[in-house]
């Protein structure tokens, strides 16, 4: 899932192994203050990754008569029902980025209470039936096998699809490449928490790993007399910032010295006031909360542009689902409800925009006790800038109807990953030429509606 080079990243890696990080950062090396990007402002955007495939079908329910008649008699003890309290009260939007939008009543799993409030606070979307694809496509083309996209139901390749924004092969991802157009190059302008993820790589976009939770624990790292530091500090940038002839020593020295400003950067993002926000003891909470730190010391530093990697997983539920999706959207829905409340705190909330990637759907037809891999999802966006409501529409949920590819549930996705990225990629300081040739690789030029509009 992501690129292995001798990046910031990988150096970050080896530091915390083999604990050069408290070396480096004794040694004074203060970060360099990244030039202003050709943005006038500061802007943030949090993938949040669901490893696995999470199951959009039970995320989000549609009440509509004709459509949960379906559900639950194709579901049978896997469905969500609103007397058994598995789903939440009853909300209802009208439609949108659709020919003819209705009223659709629906409802959230019973296990995120927490974003079904912040959704009745206008700060949360939901995009329905989006999904790889290399062009708008019916079930006769897809029968035609016209333009499929390539290892559908594939776990890492559909992982990297999804990140990479493009069907076809990418060393990079769209947020990276978002970076390399409106970032500043530093050093915080791309960071993943806990696990990397192509997303933020770019290609002069090198993400970050803060590895384990992702918790920014960096006390103790002074090590020599201050006055020795900065005379340390001096003959070390000259050395590294020597010219080399050796292109892989080059490379290497670059990002040493990428990673001793890091280092500086997560000092001063630790040490700064506790943020007041509570948030659980959840792996995904920390590091929505490092985030928040990370994002309060940059936002501090003028106008510019970041990418965050942060991730769940536990989502391919091919057993045991009714418990273990519950427990995994719960974790979810808490930790992004506190992220929220850090980021009023910090006055971010309008310039952050958080958003759910995952593997793929899973199929509307159980087996014993889960679901299996599908296509076509829903999923989350979660932000102040965020235009709340329901975006797209649900699957016709017939077996073997016009949404459905095999015969059990697995829709033909109506809405496309360039187009969910390119809505955010325009909220995030990029036009229309950079969002179709650049970032979307002149994918995107194949689907009508280029901005899906869930973003004010």
């Amino acid at each position: 899932m992501s690129k292995q080079s001798m990046s910031r990243r990988g150096f970050l890696g080896l530091g915390a192994q083999a604990g050069m990080l408290g070396a480096l950062s004794s040694l004074g090396l203060l970060a360099a203050k990244p030039a202003h990007a050709a943005v006038a402002d500061y802007k943030a955007l949090v993938c949040l990754y669901m490893f696995g495939g999470n199951d959009g079908n039970n995320m989000i329910v549609p009440l509509d008569t004709v459509r949960y008649g379906k559900y639950t008699a194709i579901r049978g003890g896997l469905a969500l029902s609103a007397n058994a309290k598995t789903l939440l009260g009853q909300r209802s939007a009208r439609l949108q980025a659709v020919a003819s939008p209705v009223d659709q009543p629906f409802a959230f799993h019973y296990g995120m209470p927490e974003l079904d409030a912040l959704y009745g606070q206008g700060q949360v979307a939901a995009l329905l039936n989006v999904g790889s694809l290399r062009q708008p496509l019916t079930k006769a083309q897809y029968q035609a096998g016209t333009a499929i996209p390539p290892q559908l139901f594939s776990h890492p390749d559909q992982q990297l699809q999804n990140q990479a924004g493009t069907p076809s092969a990418a060393g990079t991802g769209w947020g990276g490449r978002l970076v390399d157009l409106l970032g500043t190059g530093g050093d915080l302008d791309a960071v993943a928490l806990s696990s990397g993820g192509l997303f933020i790589e770019g290609a002069k976009t090198h993400g970050n790993l803060i590895p384990g939770n992702g918790q920014l624990n960096l006390a103790g790292m002074n090590f020599w007399p201050q006055a020795e530091a900065d005379k340390r500090r001096a003959a070390l940038v000259q050395l590294l910032s020597a010219s080399n002839p050796n292109v892989v020593a080059a490379t290497a020295n670059r990002s040493l010295l990428n990673g001793m400003e890091l280092v500086t950067d997560l000092k001063a993002a630790a040490s700064g006031a506790a943020l007041s926000t509570v948030f659980p003891g959840y792996g995904l909470a920390q590091q929505l909360k490092t985030v928040a730190q990370l994002i309060r010391l940059r936002s501090q530093q003028g106008p510019g542009r970041q990418v965050y990697f942060v991730s769940q997983g536990g989502f391919d539920t091919h057993g045991g689902q009714a418990y273990q999706q519950f427990d995994m959207l719960r974790q979810v829905s808490q930790s992004v409800a506190a992220f929220q409340q850090a980021l009023g705190e910090i006055g971010a909330q309008q310039q952050v925009t958080t958003f759910t990637m995952s593997d793929f759907g899973r199929t509307l037809q159980p087996n014993s006790g889960g679901t299996d891999h599908a296509w076509g999802n829903h999923h989350l966006i979660i932000g102040g800038a965020v235009k709340g409501g329901l975006y797209g529409e649900f699957p016709d949920f017939t077996l073997g109807g016009g949404d459905d590819a095999t015969g059990r549930g697995v829709w033909i996705p109506r809405i496309s990953n360039q187009q969910y990225g390119a809505t955010l990629g325009r909220w995030f300081g990029a036009d229309t030429d950079m969002l179709e040739t650049q970032v979307f690789k002149n994918e995107l030029a194949g689907f009508a509606v280029k901005d899906i509009g869930f973003m004010n």
